[in-house]
């Protein structure tokens, strides 16, 4: 039975139940539906109704007024907790249901100042219908028995909606809310906000003294405490915002049919179904029931932040700070966003007091775009000031891109969630069911009503098509671009072979080729080379002397293997001290010398000494995607452009590698050091993580600064069509991901 109207609101989950569109009503008592078909039914008991009879368990509330301060009714289903606004126009044509169509649309014209026709009745009934509010024929209940009658898991529509969106009551909490709201009251009055603002400060000062072990102590996260403590707080901190809401529509006097569970694209979130707060009149109470969860979640961080200074380390400090850093955010960025059907929304509907703020928006966006590409006759399904009409018409737009953007996500998601055969099926749902069934649907209509379009918009329509076509296939991409290096094509960079010392080392500038570039010495080297020299001497001697002894001939050979080692040892050791002398290979500029090197100084393998170019000779080495290296022809021209220098110079390409590079020698191009190609560690080296070719360019000049360059080269290449790119990626993808 219908309760008496307090001034509450509710989390507005009936707002996807749309209603018709509003009209005025005066000031009249409620009243029951059945009663008022029975009145007038007893009046002219042979008059023909125009649909069946209204059910009689429904129900019918005064509800808040339009914006515009005309009043409007609620009409309650309360088989399935909904409701359906209703306004003047439909709330006379309920008075006098008993009625046909053409003496109901009289005596409304007669008796009130509408104007009504048979057709907007006709309309109504048919809104009735599709929503069961109708007392069911014997033909209606055949249908309803066979559609029952039939196992809708067997139905693959039945599987589709239920993986996209599936709810799951799990209690029916009301008893629960009333019992508990005499001792919740406490936390409404001004002295419990002051209390929450009074701990959020003393935790903040407590945690700006602890702000080092604070900071560090999300680093702990990842460990198997810090998972568990984020798994108790999402699940205590998402049922406290739940229960906001509950309590505070309990409070209001809004009645709290169930709460449980949704499975969104197999993701779980909790909800509160506040259907009911549509019953109420004022919409700062709606309001109220709809941010009562962030308010909540808000309170808890706030106590959250003065618990996690007072507590012990564990599983519950890491809780809360999670409860005061992580998990408000996350919730507010979530259901902040009124593009979606979450608080967000519900609250911006409550604030601008515009129930079905989507729908709404979005048929008025329609009746635009049909008007002004298609030139149809499409009036707007509601009557609004034009600056509220084109402020509806942006955020019909605005939440159309932002819900591509998030669907294309959780479809991409889900694909690389699950293992690939699934994941391409649950790809494709989603991409049909969320991105291209509303533009069919919306093309389907344009199909349908082509005859409606004048023939200068068909032509402009075409056109534009073709245009869009002609632009995207024809070859105009011709150079290329690609991240590379400039380098000397020669060069010698010198290290020392042994860690040596530094007896001569020549000094910047040009060098021919053999120049000594640094004479090096190894102690230990000559100490040996004594040895060595000492032993071969005494060897050399010792063999004379052993031609006359009885058993020389043993000895003898023995002395010159002996010898024969001591000799190699000695070539060994000079062509040691022969890798010490560091010549030059070819003819060029010696620099990059360390200028704290001096003669006695000591280096390792691992420094450089200097670096030898030639400066007559540069080339680039630039890397090129894998889907456009096939374009590039030898010996096509080129241009470089050097980062932060803006002269280019001019190249042609030396040769293309047929075989995509396995390393990123250059560390300059990396993205993780300022460059722009994505590359990852492997072993000891670094490998690109997309398919790149290296495309070898040869300078007709040389750079003025004469070092090695960042920049980017601009080859040109074969023509190729925006449409062409397309396809070969989309292919390379199909075919790359289709392997199982």
């Amino acid at each position: 039975m219908s309760q008496p109207i307090a001034p509450a609101d509710i989390e507005s989950q009936a707002a996807k139940h749309g209603g018709l569109p509003s009209s005025k009503l005066p000031s009249d008592a409620l009243a029951a539906l059945g009663l008022a078909g029975k009145a007038d039914q007893a009046k002219e008991p042979k008059a023909a109704p125009p649909a069946p009879p209204l059910r009689e368990d429904l129900k019918l509330h005064q509800s808040a007024p339009f914006p515009d301060g005309a009043p409007a009714w609620a009409i309650q289903d309360p088989i399935t907790n909904r409701f359906y606004r209703i306004g003047w126009l439909e709330y006379e044509c309920l008075l006098r249901w008993h009625l046909p169509p053409a003496k109901m649309a009289q005596d409304i014209n007669t008796s009130t100042t509408l104007e009504v026709d048979e057709e907007q009745i006709a309309e109504f009934a048919k809104f009735l219908d599709q929503h069961s509010l109708l007392r069911a024929t014997p033909q209606k209940v055949e249908q309803l028995q066979k559609k029952s009658g039939e196992a809708k898991w067997k139905s693959g529509k039945w599987w589709l909606h239920t993986y996209l969106f599936v709810r799951v009551p799990v209690i029916r909490p009301q008893r629960f809310l009333q019992a508990m709201m005499p001792w919740l009251d406490p936390l409404f009055t001004r002295t419990a906000l002051w209390l929450v603002l009074g701990a959020t400060a003393l935790g903040l000062i407590l945690v700006t003294r602890q702000w080092d072990t604070f900071v560090n102590s999300f680093m702990d996260m990842l460990s198997p405490s810090g998972l568990a403590g984020f798994a108790l707080a999402l699940v205590v901190s998402k049922t406290l915002h739940e229960l906001g809401h509950a309590l505070v529509a309990t409070r209001l006097g809004v009645r709290v049919a169930h709460m449980g569970f949704a499975m969104v694209v197999l993701w779980p979130m909790l909800y509160t179904d506040t259907s009911e707060s549509w019953r109420l009149r004022n919409h700062k109470h709606r309001l109220a029931i709809s941010i009562a969860g962030v308010c909540t979640e808000l309170a808890l961080a706030g106590l959250a932040t003065l618990a996690w200074a007072l507590l012990d380390d564990g599983i519950l400090r890491q809780s809360m700070l999670y409860m005061a850093t992580t998990g408000w955010i996350l919730s507010l960025a979530l259901n902040a966003s009124p593009f979606m059907r979450f608080d967000g929304y519900f609250i911006l509907s409550d604030i601008i007091n515009f129930p079905n703020l989507h729908e709404r928006a979005g048929a008025i966006a329609k009746a635009f775009m049909r008007r002004k590409l298609l030139g149809l006759n499409e009036p707007d399904p509601e009557s609004f000031r034009p600056e509220v009409l084109w402020k509806l018409r942006l955020f019909a737009y605005i939440t159309w891109l932002y819900r591509l953007t998030v669907f294309l996500g959780i479809a991409f998601a889900v694909y690389y969630f699950f293992f690939k055969a699934l994941g391409i099926f649950l790809l494709a749902v989603e991409l049909w069911w969320f991105v291209a069934k509303p533009v069919w649907t919306e093309l389907m209509v344009w199909k349908k009503r082509w005859s409606e379009v004048p023939k200068r918009n068909r032509f402009m329509i075409w056109s534009f098509v073709g245009i869009i076509v002609a632009l995207a296939a024809f070859p105009w991409s011709a150079d290329l671009k690609a991240p590379g290096v400039a380098r000397a094509e020669r060069l010698q960079v010198v290290y020392s072979p042994q860690a040596a010392q530094v007896l001569k080392l020549t000094p910047q500038g040009q060098v021919a080729a053999g120049q000594s570039l640094a004479q090096l010495d190894m102690p230990d080297l000559q100490a040996r080379k004594a040895r060595t020299e000492a032993s071969v001497t005494a060897l050399s001697n010792q063999l004379p002397q052993l031609m006359g002894q009885e058993q020389g001939l043993d000895t003898q050979q023995a002395t010159i293997r002996r010898l024969e080692e001591q000799l190699a040892e000695t070539r060994a050791i000079d062509e040691e001290a022969a890798q010490l002398q560091l010549k030059a290979e070819f003819t060029g500029d010696w620099r990059d010398v360390d200028p704290h090197l001096r003669a006695g100084s000591w280096v390792s393998t691992k420094i450089p000494l200097g670096v030898l170019v030639d400066p007559q000779s540069w080339v680039v080495d630039a890397y090129v995607d894998q889907q456009q290296v096939h374009r590039i022809p030898p010996g096509a021209k080129a241009q470089f452009w050097p980062q932060r220098w803006g002269t280019p110079i001019d190249a042609t390409v030396l040769d293309v590698d047929s075989a995509r590079s396995q390393q990123l020698p250059y560390t300059t191009l990396d993205a993780r050091h300022g460059g722009t190609i994505s590359a990852q560690p492997h072993e000891k080296e670094v490998r690109p993580v997309q398919p790149l070719y290296r495309v070898r360019l040869k300078l007709k000049a040389f750079p003025p600064q004469m070092r090695e360059l960042r920049g980017t080269a601009h080859i040109s290449a074969e023509r190729s069509s925006w449409l062409w790119h397309v396809m070969q990626n989309g292919l390379a993808v199909v075919i790359r991901e289709s392997g199982f």
